[in-house]
């Protein structure tokens, strides 16, 4: 009786410690599922327009970039932003230059600004800010739009300012 005893629990307990390391390496949810699940209504003092932009631009996480597109199918960075702020309602340009030029340049950005980046004195990318020093973008090429940390050395080396469109 012994002897079968400790083989049954030695068998249920390496079930159990398989199952335990399998869950382990399922993990939770990723960054971006996490952040897409934030509610909104914790951002303070946003009028609709930038609530419907962000919820927009949440919405297409996970969207495959493609140069020049603009919707689910695949969008690029400056057809994510222009696409989201479509969402609120809001024109803007169509390209991350022209999004530049044409918005007012703020000094500090809120949930729902452009952020603006580039090199040489020029504007090449551009995504939404979502607050808590994140935004959301479409990266480029082979990737998909998805949450970037913007205390990245990248991010802050090429950062060239920040633009309301919403009110």
């Amino acid at each position: 009786m012994c002897i079968r005893f400790n083989f049954c629990w030695l068998r249920h307990g390496a079930l159990l410690i398989a199952l335990l390391w399998l869950t382990g390496c399922a993990g939770g949810p990723s960054t971006q599922e996490r952040y897409a699940s934030l509610p909104l209504s914790s951002q303070k003092n946003l009028s609709i327009e930038r609530v419907l932009a962000m919820n927009h631009a949440r919405e297409a996480l996970g969207t495959p970039y493609r140069w020049g597109g603009t919707t689910s199918a695949g969008m690029d960075c400056s057809g994510l932003t222009q696409a989201s702020l479509a969402a609120a309602g809001i024109t803007i340009p169509r390209t991350s230059q022209q999004q530049f030029d044409a918005l007012p340049e703020i000094d500090r950005a809120r949930p729902g600004d452009l952020l603006f980046f580039g090199s040489g004195g020029r504007v090449n990318h551009v995504g939404i800010y979502m607050g808590d020093r994140r935004m959301i973008h479409a990266p480029g090429s082979g990737r998909e739009v998805s949450v970037a940390n913007l205390d990245n050395r990248y991010w802050r080396s090429h950062f060239r300012g920040a633009a309301a469109a919403a009110p």
